[in-house]
């Protein structure tokens, strides 16, 4: 009987190894996966933040650009406008047409503004939406 016991014992205490074998290689296996998803993530990263800066400097460029541009326009309105109204009259319908370019623009920026801060605070908007 005692030899019964005793391969049983034995039985058991072998099928118990390769269990906690097992469980230390899958911990082994989880704590790898998770070490390799933290190296991706931050080469992922990485490659963001490199392709932000490129980014940042081409609309840089392209801001600066466009208000060089916006210049010549304005430059060129008050050449163009200075023969039919006089230098004072180019000078003065150039400066209105931009004031009430920006004019149009802080209106649509409040607008803008106003609905989202309706939508922040929970309020029912006064627009319905067209679909």
């Amino acid at each position: 009987m005692q030899s019964a016991k005793d391969s049983q014992a034995t039985d058991h205490q072998s099928s118990e190894e390769p269990l906690a074998s097992q469980v230390r290689g899958l911990i082994a296996d989880g704590q790898a996966l998770v070490e390799a998803e933290l190296e991706f993530q931050k080469s992922r990263i990485a490659y963001a933040l490199g392709q932000a800066k490129s980014i940042a400097v081409l609309l840089l460029l392209a801001l600066a650009l466009g208000f060089f541009a916006l210049m010549a326009l304005i430059v060129g309105l008050l050449l163009a406008l200075a023969p039919m109204l006089g230098a004072w009259g180019a000078l003065g319908a150039v400066v209105l047409g931009i004031c009430a370019v920006a004019g149009l623009c802080v209106a649509v920026a409040l607008r803008g503004l106003n609905q989202a801060r309706a939508v922040l605070l929970g309020k029912p908007s006064a627009q319905k939406d067209s679909v």
